[in-house]
């Protein structure tokens, strides 16, 4: 049986902090189940670290639907969140409805995340009554970055504050399962935290929130030229590929790889055979 929302909910009566990493792909999502992390986010992140794309804002359904099932055909346990994409969900409450519905029916997933507070908080009821369980995200919310001016972290003022404040409580009373803060100052998100029944899942938000959610291309160091402020590097992967691609190159140009000890044999005659 997979985690269930009520699973992760009664984490945080238990003070039980929440592991929740990003998954892109089948063995990545396979290795991060079997390790026991309860929360998989198929994140619109793959826009960047997997499609090349300069910012989320390209993602398609489509793209999202085709990951969301390698991840689901990966994770047997963990419970799956899939990221809807820029402008799937805002344009009227039909379309939410219609696109949530495609990552429930088509991609597999238990649960999908709508970056935004207020402005989102009627399609999050809609989907919750439909039954379609619905994580918030505020705080940095990466599908706005032209209209943030860029990666930083907000609820600086007393005027962001307030909103990040007042969105969590109305993102909760809409329905939300639990919500994920982004680059927001520690002790407003402790204050959320604190303030919410629901789990609250930081990034880039302290150490006081109910669970921490990062990058799975952060954690494991496959971009070493850029290391996020939230990030921590928990292995260097990106080094170790390039002395392992380097050696194979250095080994098949020297002819010392591939050896007979990776290859097949045959039958001398029909060898014979065939030179006649």
């Amino acid at each position: 049986m997979r985690v269930t929302i009520n699973e992760i909910k009664a984490m945080k009566q238990r003070k039980e902090k929440i592991p929740m990493l990003t998954a892109y792909d089948y063995v990545t999502a396979k290795i991060i189940d079997e390790v026991g992390v309860p929360m998989i986010l198929v994140g619109d992140s793959l826009g960047m670290v997997i499609l090349g794309y300069e910012s989320t804002i390209p993602v398609t359904m489509e793209e999202m639907l085709h990951h969301t099932r390698a991840v689901v055909r990966g994770a047997k346990k963990a419970l799956i969140v899939g990221d809807m994409p820029f402008m799937t969900y805002h344009t009227s409450v039909s379309d939410a409805l219609s696109n949530a519905a495609l990552f429930i029916q088509k991609g597999g997933a238990q649960a999908v995340k709508l970056e935004g507070g207020e402005v989102v908080a009627e399609a999050v009821k809609r989907l919750v009554d439909c039954g379609i369980p619905v994580m918030g995200h505020i705080g940095l919310t990466p599908q706005s970055i032209y209209q943030l001016g860029g990666y930083k972290a907000q609820g600086k003022t007393p005027e962001t504050a307030r909103k990040l404040f007042k969105d969590a409580q109305i993102l909760e009373q809409a329905g939300a399962f639990s919500i994920v803060l982004e680059c927001v100052p520690a002790p407003l998100s402790k204050l959320i935290a604190g303030k919410l029944s629901i789990p609250v899942i930081g990034i880039g938000a302290g150490p006081d929130c109910d669970g921490e959610v990062q990058v799975v291309s952060d954690v494991l160091g496959l971009y070493s030229d850029i290391v996020p402020k939230h990030a921590k590097q928990y292995a260097r992967l990106a080094e170790g590929i390039k002395a392992a691609v380097t050696s194979y190159v250095e080994e098949v140009k020297s002819n010392t790889f591939p050896t007979m000890e990776h290859g097949y044999t045959m039958d001398e005659s029909i060898l014979s055979s065939l030179r006649g």
